[in-house]
């Protein structure tokens, strides 16, 4: 097999980044299609539909910071894809139906009847698709592409806590069980203590 050649001084027209991970053995322009789908689940079918479930939690003001956690934890996660797509070369469409209907999970939406078990599920169904899509981008990058492993994995710590907080709350609403999910209140809503890097990051 030829040795692919090399980028050279002053060139713009590859990068050395995409390169070295493709020697590596990542599969990058289908990299670049995940983290799309990845970063339209997170900003579309995520963040946009955990805003309209969020609102019609009304009355369980509990389940409503929680969810808001999740919520804002998500468009941190958008954050952190969105460069990372870029500098491998790719980019978002310039369409937000078509960026919308890429997205590697099903949309959120509000479910009927707009009931607190009935979101709670929509909301943890969520989240385990994240969780597999995460993981298996993890997969992907792990031992080749040192900086999406990182930020994949820091995102899919995050997925796994929301995927055992709702869990908690709904075996309470719908089962009257306790499964404690060892949930910790934020500092202050979406700190994300694994994507959110506060020292870099001012909202």
């Amino acid at each position: 097999m030829a040795e692919a050649k090399k980028i050279g001084y002053g060139d713009l027209t590859g990068r050395v980044g995409v390169e070295e991970i493709r020697a590596r053995g990542v599969d990058v322009d289908l990299l670049i299609k995940k983290l799309i789908a990845n970063a339209a689940a997170e900003f579309s079918s995520t963040y946009y539909y955990y805003t309209i479930l969020r609102m019609h939690l009304a009355g369980y003001e509990d389940y409503k910071e929680i969810c808001e956690d999740a919520r804002l934890e998500d468009r941190a996660h958008w954050e952190l894809i969105v460069p990372r797509i870029y500098e491998l070369g790719g980019e978002l469409p310039n369409d937000l139906p078509t960026f919308h209907n890429q997205a590697g999970c099903a949309p959120a939406k509000l479910p009927s009847p707009p009931t607190a078990v009935n979101i709670l599920t929509l909301l943890l169904e969520s989240e385990r698709c994240a969780i597999r899509s995460w993981s298996e981008i993890c997969d992907m990058t792990f031992g080749k592409d040192p900086r999406t492993y990182d930020m994949a994995s820091r995102i899919l710590n995050e997925e796994i806590e929301h995927e055992a907080w709702f869990i908690e709350l709904l075996a309470r609403e719908r089962d009257g069980r306790s499964i404690p999910s060892g949930h910790f209140r934020r500092g202050e809503p979406g700190d994300a203590p694994y994507s959110k890097n506060r020292q870099f990051y001012n909202p």
